[in-house]
């Protein structure tokens, strides 16, 4: 049986950054994931800027490497388009000057994107990586400790602090850490790939159209290298399940049937099969450690509520995992208090942004106030411009949880 101080549980964006992290401060890890890489996970495949900002802080170089890659995609933005039909543009920076500027996000597909960061933790001597092995049961020992086994029982690893990070469907996060799958807090998506989608961004905006007959989910269109588009549509668990929508149906005519859609659609392929995933939304705080164990990205239920982005998040905290493991080896201590510095970190860093695409979801509610504010954004540059910064700036994000913003929107 393999003996470790730290085991990282599941090699997607958050695990692998938590392990090289560990590496830059000179900590060993083991690193397991049930699947070989590279390996395709169901994605809608944006790379924000805070991706960008997450792989600068592993190593500078990386941003620049990753753009090299054949299969990543420069993005400038992203379009908002209103249930009326009104298009609002945020670039994801603000006076963008593409001669002079590199971009701040980009589009990849998974199996490349998640590809990249195991090649990097490949080339980390500090990190032991176990691919293809799945470790589904977990037995505390007297000592904290845990015996990981494999489906037939057999102990395959001890490891004193686990860094749990294998995603929204953990068994750990839900029999061990006891965190519960919430219909008000967890999205049902699908994602498709097609070829020949007509009138993508020249600029390769990203685009959430948020239609009238789906409210309050979301259709999106993600253009890819090669002529590709990641097509796809996100709707609360709790309202699939009240109105017994189903998404694959939805999805398929709002394509056949919509306008908009029905010409962009007219010459395009679907590419392989059309496939389901969830998404555990950080819209409520939950406790994400306890004794001997974080729970890290899609397995803390991390993803934004707003936009389903979930790989900065998951990035963010494979960051503070890694700062909060090195503490407790310094201390010794592995306990659930001791652990709640991790807690505090990761929602220090992301609770204000969660808890504001909380409310900018809750907006979905109400169709006539997203209309009018797209309107009077698309006619009005000063005004565009103002809610592009609020995606970029949360002090001005702030504004639109107060009622005056919209009551001078409307009036002024």
């Amino acid at each position: 049986m393999y003996q470790t101080e730290i085991c990282v549980l599941g090699a997607g964006p958050g695990g692998a950054t938590a392990a090289l992290h560990l590496a830059n401060k000179g900590i060993p890890s083991l690193l397991v994931d049930k699947a070989c890489f590279p390996r395709d996970k169901v994605c809608g495949d944006a790379l924000s800027g805070k991706v960008v900002n997450e792989l600068r802080r592993i190593a500078p170089e990386l941003p620049g490497l990753f753009s090299q890659q054949q299969e990543a995609l420069p993005s400038w933005g992203i379009h908002f388009i209103s249930p009326g039909g009104h298009q609002l543009s945020v670039p994801f920076k603000y006076n963008y000057n593409k001669a002079q500027d590199s971009p701040a996000g980009y589009i990849a597909k998974r199996i490349h994107f998640d590809n990249f960061l195991v090649e990097q933790v490949r080339q980390r001597p500090q990190v032991q990586l176990w691919e293809g092995v799945e470790l589904t049961q977990y037995e505390r020992q007297s000592d904290g400790s845990f015996i990981l086994c494999d489906k037939s029982g057999k102990p395959l690893v001890q490891a004193k602090l686990l860094i749990v990070a294998n995603g929204a469907q953990s068994g750990f996060a839900r029999h061990v850490a006891q965190l519960p799958q919430e219909p008000w807090h967890y999205c049902a998506g699908l994602r498709a790939y097609y070829q020949n989608v007509a009138a993508l961004d020249q600029d390769n905006f990203i685009e959430l159209h948020f239609f009238k007959d789906f409210l309050p989910g979301y259709f999106w269109i993600f253009p890819l290298p090669n002529g590709h588009a990641n097509v796809g549509v996100g709707m609360l668990s709790s309202v699939v399940s009240k109105k017994k929508v189903n998404l694959k149906k939805e999805m398929l005519r709002m394509i056949q049937e919509h306008p908009e859609l029905q010409k962009r659609f007219a010459n395009a392929q679907l590419i392989g099969d059309i496939k389901g995933y969830g998404l555990p939304l950080g819209s409520k705080k939950r406790t994400i450690s306890g004794d001997n164990y974080m729970l890290v990205g899609d397995a803390g239920a991390l993803i934004d509520p707003f936009t389903g982005e979930g790989i900065s998040n998951a990035m963010i905290s494979g960051r503070w995992a890694a700062e909060q493991a090195e503490k407790c080896l310094q201390e010794q201590d592995f306990s659930a208090l001791y652990m709640q510095g991790y807690d505090k970190a990761v929602y220090n860093r992301l609770w204000k942004e969660l808890k504001l695409s909380r409310r900018m979801q809750q907006l979905l509610d109400y169709p006539w106030l997203f209309n009018q504010v797209a309107a009077k954004a698309s006619r009005n540059k000063a005004l565009a411009e103002t809610i592009s910064c609020m995606f970029n700036d949360l002090d001005l994000r702030e504004r639109l949880k107060q009622p005056s913003f919209y009551l001078k929107l409307l009036f002024n």
